[in-house]
């Protein structure tokens, strides 16, 4: 074990890092917020999507002839931050370089400086605004290291998720991802965000296109709009298939959600295949994804339809745990869960006029409807157990 002087020493490096904790400046001024409102600055129209950027870009400097008024006033919200991220990354470095320097030596392991460096570089970057949005709000950083970091381990040592099919990803380039729907709330949904960026040697982020509520409810809307996500509706989609982005949708929608335990991996109808038209003039795969062990986490044995309409939801769950053990109803069951990407659905062979052709949608959507019903019929006979 290593001396007090030592240990003193080593905790005075990182002092010294995170005082002097490299932050790129992109600009004298917060560009303006994406769709959803999130701070932070925009990509570069350019950028390709699915890719880390090298290095941050502003798309809104301050123009060389503007008024010295207009500059100072831009500038001086940002200096504020920065003085007031520096005085935070001052207070923590001090105390990691005192008495906490050992504890923290001992606990998090030789390379908790660096660790400790690149948090507080994050914060900065956070408390200054000099980060990335893209057009619709996404935050690829925050998303990254706060909130994949804080869903993953749920999906690994939780969930036990097991990925299967990931070669069906395509590391670049747009692709529309079509899953079921189940479990009450959407954990579904984040167990394959977390799959898709895991599973890809590029690590790529899904685009989920979410209902109408999500975008309502406070503090979700902004977690959604930072983590990438958009409204459900055939333009937005479009875009982003446009732009290479992997799409994410859940036709089933609130039916197949919210439908009871005794229905369970019994598919709804996929809608009228908006989804599959938004594929077609993009020309973008389709690719079936079927999700075992989301029916289980919160077995619904009941809907109070009454209060789910005097709150405007659309559906207010009675489970064996929920709401008779108040908030601990809420935690779901520990289920075993098996995500399976299938082959992808081509669609670049289709003519343009294509989208158009109603006879044609609904034999595309009905085929990734039944690949996604046969595979969970498969999963479902070579499953042991609900938990294991």
């Amino acid at each position: 074990m290593s001396s007090a002087r030592d240990q003193t020493g080593q905790a005075g490096v990182v002092g010294q890092v995170v005082g002097e904790a490299k932050v790129i400046p992109i600009g004298a001024g917060r560009a303006a917020a994406g769709a959803g409102g999130a701070g932070g600055r925009k990509l570069s129209a350019g950028k390709k999507p699915g890719k880390k950027a090298d290095s941050p870009v502003a798309l809104v400097p301050v123009a060389a002839d503007a008024p010295e008024a207009a500059a100072d006033a831009v500038a001086a919200p940002v200096a504020r931050g920065r003085g007031f991220a520096d005085s935070v990354a001052g207070a923590v470095g001090g105390a990691l370089a005192g008495p906490l320097g050992g504890v923290a030596h001992r606990v998090f392991g030789k390379d908790w400086e660096s660790r400790a460096a690149g948090g507080l570089d994050f914060l900065r970057r956070r408390l200054t605004g000099e980060y990335q949005v893209d057009e619709f709000g996404f935050d690829p950083e925050l998303t990254e290291k706060v909130l994949l970091t804080a869903v993953r381990p749920i999906a690994e040592k939780y969930f036990r998720l097991d990925v299967r099919g990931a070669e069906h990803l395509p590391t670049e380039g747009g692709a529309l991802v079509v899953a079921n729907h189940s479990g009450v709330l959407p954990w579904d949904a984040l167990m394959t965000q977390v799959a898709i960026h895991d599973h890809t040697p590029t690590q790529r982020h899904l685009r989920m296109l979410a209902a109408d509520l999500v975008f309502v409810l406070p503090g979700v809307n902004e977690l959604a709009r930072k983590a990438g996500h958009t409204l459900a509706c055939n333009e937005d989609a479009q875009r982003l298939l446009e732009l290479g982005e992997i799409v994410g949708v859940w036709p089933e929608g609130f039916k197949g959600i919210g439908k009871p335990f005794a229905d369970r991996y019994k598919l709804q109808r996929f809608g009228r295949g908006g989804f599959v038209s938004s594929a077609l003039k993009a020309g973008v795969p389709i690719i079936p994804c079927s999700i075992m062990g989301a029916e289980e986490t919160y077995p619904m044995i009941g809907n109070a339809k009454t209060l789910a309409r005097l709150l405007g939801l659309p559906y207010v769950p009675i489970t064996p745990t929920f709401p008779w053990l108040g908030p601990l109803g809420a935690v779901p069951l520990p289920t075993k869960w098996t995500i399976q990407f299938g082959e992808p659905i081509p669609t670049d062979s289709y003519p343009p006029e294509a989208a158009d052709d109603p006879m044609l949608l609904f034999n595309l959507t009905d085929q990734v409807r039944e690949t996604v019903q046969h595979t969970l019929y498969r999963l479902l006979v070579q499953r042991r157990s609900v938990f294991f």
